[in-house]
């Protein structure tokens, strides 16, 4: 993420969808320094987001980790595909 531009606070350079987009990243702490403070200005601005991101840590909380070895290759597999092949939004 580049510098403000003149007039725009903190939070307001990013989307609610940009945040949905980042939400693994921002979890995972591989955001660079200015996107990450970007998204949380903009979590202390939008209620909405705030909520989703404590939605997220929730369900991360509750399931942990997955391991995928009881899957078969063709499952694996399957899944791979599946995920290849969802639709991406513009």
């Amino acid at each position: 993420m580049s510098a403000m531009p003149d007039g725009v606070e903190p939070g307001e350079t990013i989307r609610c969808d940009e945040v949905v987009e980042l939400i693994s990243d921002y979890l995972e702490g591989s955001l660079d320094v200015a996107t990450n403070a970007e998204f949380e200005a903009h979590l202390a601005l939008c209620e909405a987001c705030a909520e989703y991101l404590r939605q997220m840590r929730m369900t991360l909380d509750a399931v942990g980790s997955v391991s995928l070895d009881p899957l078969s290759e063709q499952a694996r597999a399957d899944l791979i595909d599946a995920f290849r092949n969802v639709p991406r939004t513009p």
